[in-house]
């Protein structure tokens, strides 16, 4: 997923042997894949200390810290990651790229690559069960949708919004893989708006100097936080519950509620007014996020987590206090449209006002003028 910060510091002590697999503890042998970076790096440190986990096998293209993993040194898309997987119980596949500065086409190839590789060397070395993490976002956000939406809900999502297509495809090979490999079983956990160290359009909503809101939408907002995210995961690998699973904070926050906690004015606009300029901001290159991204700011895509619920998980936050953490961490950055600005930039956008259908047109009539002066 777009994770916590990617500078991670080399292992303390590289040389420190793994946990012995002859130890006391008899629980499962635990493989994490992008083991040394953000959320894969939370759950690792998290499994290596749980007294229910035998041992852990972290696998990265570099060393993260966690000393008491065993680690490993490879591309997740080399099929010698099948030999590293050799004695493991259990695969949690982290190893995604839903960076907004990545090429697209590249992003996919890695994603969708990786997720291939992963479970049909996972199905090669024993391994019995694969977890997969996407994103609530596989639903669609669509003005027709429940609230909550249960786990069995459609997935309705188009590939319209930033990584959702390779999410989609992950979640279909998630349900092929048990057919393609008889005993292997995929369990796919799908988080909320992921907090605590994530950028991602969605959390540079937040950045701006007004929330934009689209005229007639019916926004909701759910989070979740990582910690909450690496526990349910952890439930997963322990096979406390299986299946499909979303995972958020209990219930949602309404537009106005997220408005007045914040204390960050709204900029309403008409929906085509707004759709248009994103689509074209994001066309000449101005902004990372595509028009689709907007989509999940103006309907509700809010999970209820039941499966989670009813295997005694809870969430240790609430929606309200994970906005406040999100709008901590964000504090001094300045973001319209999805793009990040310097502080010279953005005196500039909050003196227009931030609206994207200013900036959309401001950079129209910009590209205009030069291409003239070229001529």
């Amino acid at each position: 997923m777009s994770s916590p910060d990617p500078q991670v510091r080399a292992a303390r002590n590289p040389s420190s042997p793994p946990a012995s697999p002859s130890s006391a503890v008899r629980g499962p042998v635990v493989a994490v894949t992008g083991a040394a970076a953000g959320i894969g790096a939370l759950l690792t440190e998290r499994l290596a200390a749980s007294e229910e986990i035998r041992q852990v096998v972290a696998i990265d293209e570099r060393r993260g810290e966690c000393a008491e993993a065993a680690w490993h040194i490879l591309d997740v898309r080399d099929p010698a990651i099948a030999e590293k997987l050799r004695g493991a119980d259990v695969v949690v596949h982290l190893a995604l790229d839903l960076d907004l500065g990545s090429d697209a086409a590249a992003r996919t190839a890695y994603n969708v690559r990786g997720t291939q590789t992963v479970l049909t060397a996972a199905a090669a070395a024993g391994v019995h069960r694969v977890v997969l993490c996407t994103s609530a976002m596989v639903y669609g956000a669509l003005p027709d949708n429940e609230l909550p939406l249960s786990e069995d809900a459609e997935l309705r999502a188009t590939a319209d919004a930033t990584g959702v297509a390779d999410l989609l495809e992950i979640e279909r090979l998630a349900r092929r893989a048990p057919r393609a490999h008889p005993g292997l079983n995929v369990t796919v956990v799908r988080p909320a708006l992921l907090v605590g160290g994530t950028d991602t359009a969605l959390t540079r909503y937040f950045e701006s100097p007004r929330l934009l809101v689209v005229a007639d939408s019916r926004p909701a907002w759910q989070f979740c936080h990582v910690d909450d995210l690496c526990s349910a995961l952890e439930y997963a690998v322990l096979e406390k519950v299986d299946g499909e699973l979303a995972v958020g904070c209990d219930g949602w926050l309404e537009q106005e509620e997220v408005e007045e906690l914040s204390g960050i004015r709204r900029m309403e606009l008409p929906s085509v007014v707004a759709l248009g300029a994103a689509a074209r901001l994001h066309r000449i290159g101005l902004t990372p996020s595509p028009a689709g991204d907007l989509a999940y700011t103006m309907h509700p895509w809010v999970v209820s987590g039941s499966r989670l619920h009813s295997a005694g998980w809870r969430p240790s936050r609430t929606n309200e206090e994970v906005l406040a953490e999100l709008l901590e961490e964000v504090a001094g950055r300045h973001t319209v449209a999805g793009r990040r600005l310097g502080r010279k930039d953005a005196t500039a956008a909050g003196a227009a006002g931030a609206t994207v259908a200013l900036l959309g047109a401001a950079a129209v009539v910009r590209r205009a003028r030069k291409a003239r002066r070229r001529v």
